[in-house]
């Protein structure tokens, strides 16, 4: 395990202890709520040039967001996702960060859905962003950003009535323009991206809409 590694995954336990205990710290819950997750990634193989292909699957996938919900069923969430590729097997080695920020619209169907367990719950969540992708080592000149459009379903599970666990799949669709010369894209990405995430939801403030 690299220095650098070591140093992301203190960086991520050290978000999650103050997130936590800020958390639960509050004496109202739902109507703000903050969440951090960790997972895979799964790159569109279309976003890469030919010779330097991803692996289909790869570690690490982080995401970060803060939701405000507006109505019992209806909301918004700003997040921030980080994941990292590399080369598939038989081709250029390479590896890339992928970065982005989404502004999304939240619907969460659960009271209406009468058949599902109490505590479980779900949610979608759609909306634009953008991404920024950042070759390592010597492809670092040909980085490049672009506009996306992200959506989810996400399926939680309380805990306790402040925190609650959940699984997300999300895909992003890239609105990248082809590389032009070629070579731009070496070591580069400009297309869709698949997320499977794990993580923990903290309410924060607000109970308005528990009922």
């Amino acid at each position: 395990m690299t220095s650098n590694f070591k140093n992301e995954t203190y960086k991520i336990m050290a978000l999650l202890l103050f997130v936590s205990t800020f958390a639960f710290a509050q004496r109202d819950i739902n109507k703000w709520k903050a969440q951090i997750a960790i997972g895979l990634n799964g790159p569109s193989q279309s976003g890469f040039v030919d010779g330097f292909e991803g692996k289909s699957v790869n570690f690490p996938t982080v995401n970060l967001g803060f939701q405000r919900m507006f109505k019992p069923q209806f909301g918004a969430k700003l997040d921030f996702g980080f994941n990292r590729f590399s080369n598939a097997d038989n081709t250029a080695e390479f590896k890339a960060n992928y970065s982005r920020i989404n502004a999304q619209f939240v619907y969460d169907p659960t009271q209406s859905i009468t058949f599902l367990p109490e505590r479980l719950g779900v949610e979608a969540h759609a909306g634009p962003g953008f991404s920024f992708v950042k070759p390592l080592g010597n492809y670092g000149a040909n980085k490049l950003s672009f506009l996306n459009v992200m959506a989810g379903f996400e399926v939680h599970y309380g805990i306790t009535k402040r925190m609650s666990i959940y699984t997300d799949v999300s895909y992003i669709l890239g609105l990248g323009k082809d590389f032009d010369p070629i070579t731009k894209g070496y070591g580069s990405f400009n297309g869709n991206l698949l997320n499977v995430t794990f993580g923990v939801t903290f309410s924060l403030s607000g109970c308005q809409y528990c009922d």
